[in-house]
């Protein structure tokens, strides 16, 4: 299918969803990354803040963990349209938003390019990796800046079905994605 075609159908999987429902998968989603990765102490964990609004990943579940667990946070913030990775604490101040999204009011840019995860927002990924976001292209702009080791991870409700059928040459796969049932794999041609 055409990503225009995903970005609709997999729109309206996620407004389906219950606030209730989407918070108990968005905690599965943490329990399965949290049991499968084992993010430690003193590492360095990039992750999205959710439009609440379009029923995104509650990864505030993540953040308020890592934080617990002294992994050190980087959330993305849009300055001047490009992604910039600020460092939170446990008493950083945020705002909302023109897009709905609760950042940090600081635009400073932590300079960082080396994480031991980045926890990628998606409406939908295939079985290779390839991903569907709101196409901004914010995120393939932010994977070419930084460490070609980090892993990448997308978290998202739903399995992969379909194939994607206009991946772009600039589009930069995810390593892993992360859902409520499983933890999918793409350094080999498929899955794991």
């Amino acid at each position: 299918m055409l990503k225009a075609e995903l970005r609709k159908k997999y729109m309206q999987k996620r407004k389906a969803l219950s606030t209730d429902e989407a918070f108990l998968l968005s905690e599965k989603i943490f329990e399965n990354f949290i049991n499968y990765f084992k993010p430690k102490e003193g590492e360095k964990v990039h992750i999205f803040i959710p439009i609440l609004e379009r029923k995104e990943i509650t990864t505030q579940i993540f953040i308020n963990y890592f934080l617990e667990q002294n992994i050190r946070v980087f959330v993305p913030k849009i300055v001047a349209d490009k992604l910039i990775n600020i460092e939170i604490f446990k008493n950083t101040v945020f705002e909302t938003s023109s897009w709905g999204i609760s950042e940090p009011i600081s635009n400073e840019d932590s300079g960082e390019t080396i994480f031991h995860y980045v926890i990628t927002p998606l409406l939908y990924c295939d079985h290779k990796g390839n991903r569907v976001g709101y196409g901004k292209g914010f995120y393939d702009a932010f994977f070419e800046s930084i460490s070609k080791e980090v892993q990448k991870i997308g978290v998202n409700y739903f399995n992969p079905e379909e194939n994607i059928d206009d991946v772009w040459e600039n589009d930069i796969p995810l390593d892993y994605l992360v859902t409520p049932a499983d933890v999918l794999s793409f350094f080999t041609k498929g899955f794991e």
